[in-house]
């Protein structure tokens, strides 16, 4: 059985190390794989964004441990979902959407037990849940349904009156590649990003040095980049950005 854990709370503090402290104790014969603990804190877009990467690309079974929550401690549920055959547990925030918005998805309620941390509902809360299920435990024996968790939506692109395709950066990763909400089928034409006409190129190698330009990323969608270089820095992006894809 595996568990995966993506958070944003670094490796300096020890938090990492309490939740997979729990795991290990509660599901022995688990794996456990990071996936990533660098997260910028308290980024549920950022964590909703990196959850639909990777959460179907794990076998069934698989239990998806997700901990980015600045509501910890407020009204907001705790819960565990099952979808595809994987299990996602972690805050009601959205940060569990792509799982959620899959035909079938299932949510239940995880109440705290007493003396959990009002501050660290990873460690008191999530990572028992995710042992259980780890373990073989139903997600029906977790918790009561829940029929209305949060779930967000990558907002849609919308065509604008001269036929542009108008859409909006939704992320920026750590190379400075700017991530659009835009998709295209066919080669050709350009991107509008920050006051520049970006033409298409089929990857980085094709960039001249410092060189920027549009691209299909592994995700599907267009994103803008500099070869060798933070297009975010160079080009002044950054998330709610627009940008229009003209054919």
């Amino acid at each position: 059985m595996i568990v995966t854990l993506l958070t944003d709370f670094g490796t300096v503090d020890g938090y990492v190390g309490e939740m997979k402290g729990v795991l290990a104790t509660g599901a022995p014969h688990a794996s456990l794989i990071d996936v990533s603990h660098d997260l910028p804190p308290h980024d549920v877009e950022c964590a909703r964004l990196a959850v639909a990467r990777y959460w179907r690309r794990f076998p069934e079974g698989t239990v998806h441990l997700v901990v980015i929550d600045p509501g910890v401690g407020s009204a907001r549920a705790c819960i565990a979902v099952e979808s595809m055959g994987r299990f996602l547990v972690g805050p009601d925030n959205g940060a569990l959407s792509p799982a959620l918005l899959i035909a079938g998805a299932r949510a239940v309620v995880l109440d705290p037990p007493a003396g959990a941390s009002a501050t660290f509902h990873g460690r008191d809360v999530f990572a028992p849940a995710a042992a259980a299920l780890a373990g073989g435990t139903p997600l029906d024996a977790l918790g009561q349904p829940h029929d209305a968790p949060v779930v967000r939506r990558t907002p849609e692109p919308h065509r604008l009156a001269d036929g542009g395709i108008a859409g909006e950066v939704i992320a920026v990763d750590r190379f400075g590649n700017a991530i659009t909400n835009l998709m295209t089928a066919r080669a050709g034409g350009a991107v509008e990003a920050a006051g520049r006409s970006l033409p298409f190129v089929r990857t980085y190698a094709d960039l001249d040095r410092g060189a920027a330009a549009a691209l299909v990323g592994s995700s599907g969608l267009i994103e803008i980049a500099v070869r060798e270089g933070s297009a975010a820095q160079a080009l002044g992006l950054a998330r709610g950005m627009m940008v229009v894809l003209r054919r």
